[in-house]
């Protein structure tokens, strides 16, 4: 498994720049494949001092390749050090004498690579987008110009066609993805096998009544509060979120936005002054909280507490904060420019509006809140949607049966082994 930028790690450090959702999702599914047996190497870029490898378990290790210098790397930046990538974990697998069956890459950085290492190895390449440079570009705030020198999407894209191209199989998070595949990139649909993330399904659970009130007490939250949790990004949507504030407060007036937003880069902490200004120019800054960085042992505490949990993304490949909520039993608000809301029942597990209509956002948001019975039943069954369709091993299993489409393709017939180098 490939996942090459980011701080991937058996405790990721979650909220630090390009270390999220994605970081979450790999190393959930590689401890599923090694809980079902198999012996997973989930490789990725090594810097700032990190060791070689983790071992997280017999059957699971965490293996740092060096390249690109000591210091972080933005995967938007890493086009012309992929190469070295290459080279320096083809050199070291085959000095360790190892062997694969399968090539599981994430992300187009990782999926670049991927490719390249397959096709040395002769074994199968299974790649995972997460998200697609045609759509992040679409839906990209501000000047085409200033987008295209920040996030580099002409090369990007170019390079996603060529992996989705020549890859064995992709899967898709979302059936969204599923439809810009082909009608961005030409990929046709039989190549394509759409399987949604998964969550922890031990960890995120609700709670009985006493003890959710002891929850909302020590971490300072009332079921009128709104919680948000998410890097400093602009795509998150913290700014339209915010812009729904004063509506909100018309129909709840005691309602509150409690954000959980990880801001390490010195870009990030600029985003963030821009949003608390704009809170102050809306005159809702006492309404707004900013929480920082949540452990992720307190994660689950957080989803909880909040009365409502909102995803108002600009954009959102799929959105396992919101699926981590519903199954905590918290009411949940996703975006529509996403892929989660198309898989929910609207009014039944979740409910989804457009959040740069701040008007429309704010009015779902009070639902919940102003509707008792609506409350309760997107807690139970946004609760019982969440756990049985996203449950991590489930999800193992039916990226396993994809793998095992292909395994064993590339195997040159033993008449003809003598003449390949």
């Amino acid at each position: 498994m490939l996942s090459i930028h980011g701080y991937v790690g058996a405790e990721p450090e979650l909220g630090k720049p390009d270390t999220g959702g994605q970081v979450v999702f790999v190393l959930e599914l590689a401890k599923r494949f090694a809980r079902l047996g198999y012996k997973v190497d989930l490789v990725t870029r090594r810097f700032d001092r990190q060791p070689e490898m983790d071992r997280i378990n017999p059957n699971l290790r965490v293996w740092r390749i060096p390249f690109g210098g000591k210091g972080f790397v933005r995967k938007e930046d890493m086009h012309g050090l992929l190469r070295d990538f290459v080279t320096n974990f083809m050199t070291e697998a085959k000095r360790r004498d190892l062997r694969y069956d399968v090539v599981n890459s994430h992300y187009w950085d990782a999926g670049w690579a991927g490719q390249r290492i397959a096709e040395e190895l002769r074994i199968p390449h299974v790649h995972t987008p997460h998200s697609l440079g045609s759509w992040k570009r679409k839906d990209m705030k501000g000047s085409r110009e200033e987008a295209e020198r920040v996030y580099r999407f002409a090369e990007r894209i170019e390079k996603e066609f060529l992996v989705y191209r020549n890859c064995d199989h992709i899967i898709a998070t979302t059936e969204q993805q599923c439809d810009l595949l082909g009608a961005d990139y030409g990929i046709p649909r039989s190549q394509v096998t759409m399987i949604p993330p998964g969550i922890d399904e031990q960890r995120f659970t609700p709670v009985m009544p006493t003890r959710l009130h002891e929850i909302r007490e020590s971490l300072g939250f009332t079921p009128h509060d709104v919680y948000c949790v998410g890097r400093a990004a602009t795509n998150k949507g913290i700014d339209l979120l915010i812009s729904c504030l004063p509506g909100l407060r018309k129909l709840v007036p005691d309602a509150r936005l409690k954000l959980a937003i990880g801001a390490d880069s010195e870009r990030d902490r600029e985003r963030v002054q821009q949003w608390q200004a704009l809170s102050r120019e809306l005159g809702v800054e006492e309404a707004v909280q900013w929480i920082g960085y949540v452990p992720d042992e307190a994660m689950a505490d957080h989803y909880r507490a909040s009365g409502v949990f909102a995803l108002s993304s600009r954009y959102e490949p799929f959105g396992m904060t919101a699926i981590e909520a519903m199954a905590c039993g918290t009411p949940t608000v996703v975006t529509t420019h996403g892929g989660l809301h198309e898989a929910v029942d609207f009014g039944t597990h979740a409910l989804y509006a457009d959040p740069k209509e701040p008007g429309e956002y704010a009015t779902l948001l009070a639902m919940p809140m102003r509707h008792e019975r609506l409350r309760e039943r997107l807690s139970v069954e946004g609760a019982r949607f969440s756990r049985r369709q996203f449950g991590w091993t489930g999800i193992a299993r039916r990226t396993l049966a994809v793998f095992d489409r292909y395994r064993g393709i590339y195997e040159v017939p033993e008449e003809y082994s003598e003449s390949i180098p």
